[in-house]
C-alpha cells in the first residue's frame, strides 16, 4: 500500500519522499532508511509487513517526530507496543487500514477504517486526507478491529485458499474445469484467483499474528466437518438445517 499512498498523497498536492531499503519508486525522493531522516515531515506513514511495522513504530517513538504518524496495518493487536509507545511519548499518532488493495483505482464503495489512539486532532488529519473521495469512512477501536478482521479477511482468505488447493490436488485439469463450469463456480473462482495473485507471505501474517484468527478458522473446520459428516452419513435434515441457518444469519442483516 506504500506506492499506492505515495501516488495518493501526491496527486492531492502532497510533497512525498519515500524511505524503502527495496529501491526507488518513480521520481519520489528516496530514503534507504527512514533512520537517516531528520523527520520533519507533517504526516509519516509507516506501510511496511506487520512485523517491520511494529519495530518501526516504536523506534519512531524513541525520535518523537512532531508530525502525524499513523500505520496502515491490516492488524493492529502486533503493533499495538508501537503505536502506544508513540502515544506516551506524546506523538500525534493514529491507525487506519485501507480496506483494499493496491489495485484500486476507484474508492467509491471502499472502505477505510479509522482507529483513534486518544488523540482525536491526529485521527482528523488522517480522515481529511480522505476527505475529497467518495471512501466510507468507518470508526473503529483497537480491541474490537481484529476479532472483526479475522472473519473480514482472514476467514475469507482461508476459504479461498482451502478452494484452490483442493482444486490443485484434485488431479482434473484447470482448463477443463473452466470449461464446464457453473455460474457458482466461475464467482468462486474469479475471488480465488484474485486471492492467489496477492502477497503469500502478507497473507500468512494476516492468520498467524491475529490473536483472534484460531477462533475464526477453528469454526471454518468445524463447519466442514459438519458438512462432511451430514453428507457422508445421508443426514438431509442436518445439511439443510446448515443452509438454513446462513441464509437466516444474512436475511438478519437486511
Amino acid at each position: 500500500m506504500g506506492a499506492w499512498l505515495a501516488k495518493f498523497l501526491a496527486s492531492q498536492g502532497f510533497s512525498v519522499e519515500i524511505a524503502d531499503p527495496a529501491g526507488r519508486l518513480g521520481d519520489f525522493p528516496h530514503l534507504d532508511d527512514w533512520r537517516s531522516s531528520s523527520l520533519e515531515h507533517d504526516i509519516i506513514i509507516v506501510a511496511a509487513p506487520l512485523r517491520a511495522s511494529g519495530v518501526i513504530l516504536e523506534e519512531l517513538a524513541e525520535r518523537r517526530p512532531s508530525g502525524v504518524v499513523f500505520d496502515v496495518g491490516s492488524l493492529k493487536t502486533p503493533l499495538r507496543a508501537g503505536l502506544e509507545a508513540l502515544r506516551d511519548a506524546g506523538v500525534a499518532v493514529t491507525s487506519i487500514h485501507p480496506m483494499f488493495g493496491p489495485d484500486t483505482e476507484l474508492l467509491s464503495g471502499r472502505h477505510v477504517i479509522f482507529i483513534d489512539l486518544g488523540r482525536p486532532d491526529a485521527t482528523k488529519v488522517a480522515r481529511e486526507l480522505f476527505a475529497s473521495t467518495m471512501v466510507m469512512q468507518v470508526e473503529m477501536d483497537l480491541d474490537s478491529h481484529d476479532r472483526i478482521i479475522s472473519y473480514i479477511l482472514g476467514l475469507s482468505h482461508a476459504v479461498n485458499i482451502a478452494f484452490l488447493a483442493a482444486l490443485a490436488g484434485s488431479g482434473e485439469d484447470a482448463a477443463r474445469l473452466r470449461n464446464l463450469s457453473s455460474t457458482t463456480f466461475d464467482a468462486q473462482l474469479d475471488v480465488a484467483r484474485r486471492v492467489s495473485r496477492e502477497n503469500p507471505h502478507l497473507y500468512f501474517e494476516i492468520q498467524s499474528l491475529n490473536e483472534h484468527g484460531p477462533s475464526a478458522l477453528g469454526g471454518l473446520l468445524s463447519v466442514i466437518e459438519r458438512l462432511s459428516e451430514s453428507v457422508s452419513e445421508g443426514d438431509e435434515a442436518a445439511f439443510v438445517a446448515m443452509m438454513n441457518q446462513g441464509k437466516s444469519y444474512l436475511e438478519s442483516s437486511l
